[in-house]
């Protein structure tokens, strides 16, 4: 056992010579301060004891580069949308129209499905206040769950895993990517990063065959990095291992996840129809993953592209069609597996766009936008307030709910984790599931 284990650590390490050298005489020092942290972090545990095999699961879906939230969730109903987008207006009769008022743009139709079937509720106006407009610094006030003042080094959903998940399997987080967000940053690390078929074992030179079928299947290039097991993991352990020792361990938990997520692919089929596209495949994989019992209990996925500062029409159109059809598709995929009451999926993007368009065809960088919550245990219905257009906070919008009510929301009520204590206080409610 303890040779299987030092080839499976030291195949991680292997580009790498000296740090393979490094390990290969400390890990039997490795295995008993890891599995003693391990006994240790389940012995005082008094969190929640349910997996992501009986536990809800939270699918995070990150829209970046900033969703125009105007032409996502229309105001038809107010003429200075029209007057604001001489060019970009979603023309009224195209728009799907919700409440008489706001409709969504006509490249959502599946989502429009979805809400008439009970599963999806939009949140409107969606920001927080005095809000920044720089890719970087909002990702990362979102991330972290942040005032705009404020610099937190733990993401939410880390604080979220170190509240409610000590002792749990690396896989309690799983992000389709090549690396961790922000959101998992925590004191005491753990989730695992899927980025290419040759991260889950899929090896190209050792395994062409299964590396070419699992790339068709899943829309990955077939490229080769002989070694690798996860894409990344991530930082700094706050366990009072060494930085060696935690490289040694999250080697380690990398090949026992690798492993498992490799078996569970190879046994799963998605019941639906994916666009072919980097977020259908992300989708795909996740509807395995879960209906396999893979014990996670927040996957997060991404779909970049939405910095339309120009061209923006068939841009937006294509994106907003991509995640309408991906969103569809998973939602079908798990009703037909029979996991669907146990999935929420909450989409998000760093900010909206300005009011009027700009004289290149597009928007630039904005403020509040609709989220999107879809699921099983979903109350539908639009929330929050459409900001109005006739009083604007220098060109933007002002928002109407702030973004960490969303995430108190689905802490306290679906998560059934302590939402003050995860974001630092108290935020209002929604009744959205």
């Amino acid at each position: 056992m303890e040779h299987e284990l030092e080839l499976l650590t030291r195949r991680a390490f292997l580009r790498t010579s000296l740090l393979g050298a490094a390990l290969s005489w400390t890990i039997p020092v490795f295995l008993e301060r890891t599995f003693m942290t391990l006994n240790a972090q389940a012995a005082d545990s008094s969190t929640q004891t349910l997996t992501g095999k009986d536990h809800p699961i939270l699918v995070v879906l990150q829209l970046a580069g900033g969703n125009d939230g105007l032409n996502t969730l229309v105001p038809f109903g107010d003429d200075l949308y029209f007057e604001a987008r001489p060019t970009l207006a979603i023309p009224k009769d195209q728009i799907l129209s919700l409440d008489g008022f706001v409709g969504l743009n006509p490249s959502l139709a599946p989502l429009k499905n979805l809400y008439d079937a009970g599963n999806l509720a939009i949140i409107q106006g969606v920001g927080y206040p005095n809000p920044n407009r720089s890719h970087f610094r909002s990702t990362e006030i979102w991330q972290t769950a942040s005032d705009a003042r404020q610099n937190l080094n733990k993401g939410w959903i880390g604080r979220y895993f170190d509240s409610c998940c000590a002792g749990a399997d690396p896989t309690v987080g799983v992000v389709l990517g090549e690396q961790l967000p922000e959101a998992f940053n925590a004191a005491n690390p753990t989730g695992v990063a899927i980025g290419r078929p040759s991260n889950l074992g899929f090896d190209q030179e050792t395994d062409p065959d299964e590396a070419r079928l699992f790339a068709e299947l899943n829309g990955f290039e077939p490229t080769s990095m002989s070694g690798d097991s996860v894409g990344n993991l991530s930082g700094p352990s706050k366990s009072g291992m060494s930085a060696l020792e935690y490289l040694q361990r999250t080697a380690l938990d990398a090949q026992v996840s690798t492993k498992t997520i490799r078996q569970i692919l190879k046994g799963t089929k998605s019941e639906a129809t994916y666009p072919k596209s980097q977020l259908g495949n992300s989708l795909s994989l996740i509807s395995r993953l879960i209906a396999g019992g893979l014990p996670t209990r927040v996957y997060y996925a991404s779909q970049g592209g939405y910095d339309t500062h120009a061209g923006q029409i068939n841009t937006h159109k294509r994106l907003l069609n991509e995640l309408a059809t991906s969103l569809s598709a998973f939602c079908n995929d798990l009703k037909a597996k029979g996991v669907f009451d146990r999935v929420l999926v909450m989409t998000f993007s760093e900010f909206g766009r300005r009011v009027h368009e700009n004289a290149n065809g597009g928007t630039d960088h904005g403020t509040a936008a609709p989220m999107f919550v879809c699921g099983g245990g979903v109350k539908p219905g639009l929330y929050g307030k459409q900001p109005p257009l006739d009083r604007l906070d220098a060109g933007d919008l002002f928002y109407s709910v702030d973004f960490r009510s969303v995430y108190a929301t689905i802490l306290s009520a679906w998560m059934k984790a302590p939402a003050a204590e995860v974001l630092g206080r108290d935020f209002p409610k929604l009744n959205l599931v």
